[in-house]
């Protein structure tokens, strides 16, 4: 009796074993989820962990003391629309489509061609359920780029101009129009979407890539008044100032910029928490990056926030405070926590990095690395030798980096021979001494690159007038 009372035994922790072993390996095998939260004008400095004094950002400090910060990386471009386009085409702006905001009427934005090759449909061939949630800037509604030619779900602003307020008359869901009443928090509606889409992509046992645009801390300075309240004591001086934008007045937008800020690192700290009590954490990739650096516009000063860091310029710069932008990545068990990395990387960087993660086969054509080996601390990491931006606004400038090596062109549409600045930012971070004059080795080099990486568009002319075909 007692024999076969071991035997039953024996043969019960066997298959207790077998089955916790094959549930390790096919957690260890199974596709990441994969959510990029993409925050609208924070520059370099809006975040504790990178530095700023005037208000905390625990819980997206909690994903850098988790896992990984970046301090070399930078946005795709300078303005909205071309760094999203870069970020899901893998492309940088002197070989991607779209390099400028180009408005259409009456809603939206000049679109991509249909064919476009784009992270969400590459993910959604190896088997991802795809969500966007935000502002999309890359295609009119019912036009060729509209959001759901790419995702699986979209709920959020098609168009950049309507997520100038953050009390619109309406966003979009999927395609479909749904009318607000002009007092809405609509942030709250877009993060309160993206939730629902992890949790329905779980219930379905989906891997997701859960896309998330937010439009925080964009040009107007909206915030419920419960976050904005507990500010207004910290920044009594401008408690007479008014930012101005397009919707509600906004007094005190100091206080409504921190608020908006905490707001949001709030929605962090719920978001780890649902990742949690689906048990999925451990399967789950967060990264986290600005768009670009930080704006000038709504009443908000960058400058008393030392939004910019270290770094010369804002929004509509190539200086560095214009497109130098955190990235912190947070994978538990699979990202070493607390580590950075000056690494020099780039939005372009995503899409051959999560194809890789996801197990999806990344186009031949793109400008981006893997940042799979820094990531996951194995292998060896490839490193960028050129990074490269050009923009189409404020009279055309180019920018180039190639390791300390910085060099920028301005005003090009008045003087398509510009000369080069050139910066070394191992020596001067925030480009303030032009060494183009006793650097003529390296002048060179850029010079070369500059005219490498750039391939004309005739719908954003880099040196002439824009054309009037959308």
């Amino acid at each position: 009796m007692r024999c076969r009372t071991s035997v039953t035994c024996l043969l019960f922790l066997t298959v207790a074993l077998l089955t916790v072993t094959c549930r390790a390996a096919s957690a260890a095998d199974a596709k990441p989820n994969l959510i990029y939260i993409l925050l609208d004008d924070a520059g370099y400095g809006d975040l504790s962990c990178y530095g700023q004094k005037h208000f905390k950002t625990p819980n997206i400090d909690r994903l850098a003391a988790e896992g990984l910060r970046f301090t070399d990386h930078y946005s795709g471009s300078t303005v909205c629309a071309p760094t999203r386009c870069t970020l899901i085409t893998g492309l940088h702006t002197g070989h991607c489509v779209v390099r400028g905001n180009r408005e259409v009427k009456p809603e939206g934005q000049a679109p991509m061609p249909a064919d476009t090759v784009t992270l969400p449909r590459l993910l959604a061939k190896a088997g991802y359920a795809t969500g966007m949630f935000g502002k999309w800037g890359l295609g009119a509604p019912g036009s060729t780029s509209d959001p759901m030619e790419h995702f699986s779900r979209f709920y959020g602003y098609n168009c950049q101009r309507e997520a100038h307020t953050y009390y619109p008359d309406h966003l979009w869901s999927d395609r479909t129009k749904v009318e607000l009443d002009g007092k809405t928090y609509s942030h709250d509606l877009i993060v309160n979407a993206a939730f629902e889409f992890i949790r329905d992509s779980h219930l379905s046992q989906q891997p997701f890539f859960c896309y998330l645009p937010v439009t925080i801390p964009h040009a107007a300075m909206h915030v419920p008044e419960e976050d904005a309240a507990q500010f207004r004591k910290q920044f009594t001086q401008f408690e007479d100032k008014t930012g101005k934008y397009r919707g509600p007045l906004v007094k005190n937008p100091a206080a409504a910029f921190a608020g908006m800020m905490t707001r949001l690192d709030r929605n962090v700290g719920q978001l780890l928490e649902l990742l949690v009590e689906l048990d999925i954490d451990d399967n789950t990739l967060v990264m986290l990056s600005s768009d670009n650096g930080p704006h000038q516009e709504g009443g908000h000063m960058p400058d008393f926030f030392d939004s910019n860091g270290p770094f010369r310029g804002h929004k509509r710069d190539l200086y560095e405070g214009g497109i130098r932008a955190p990235l912190i990545a947070r994978w538990p068990g699979r990202i070493a926590a607390g580590r950075t990395t000056d690494l020099i990387s780039a939005h372009w960087d995503t899409l051959p990095t999560f194809c890789e993660l996801a197990g999806a086969d990344a186009p031949r054509k793109t400008d981006g690395l893997s940042l799979v080996p820094t990531l996951l601390g194995r292998g060896e990491q490839q490193q960028h030798e050129v990074l490269y931006w050009e923009f189409t606004e404020r009279g055309s400038s180019q920018a180039v980096r190639m390791g300390r090596w910085k060099g920028v062109r301005t005003n090009l549409k008045k003087n398509p021979d510009a000369p080069l600045e050139l910066y070394d930012l191992e020596t001067d971070i925030g480009e303030t001494t032009n060494i183009a004059g006793t650097n003529p080795d390296v002048m060179r080099k850029l010079n070369a690159a500059l005219k490498a990486e750039h391939v004309e568009s005739a719908t954003f002319p880099l040196f002439g007038a824009m054309s009037s075909n959308p």
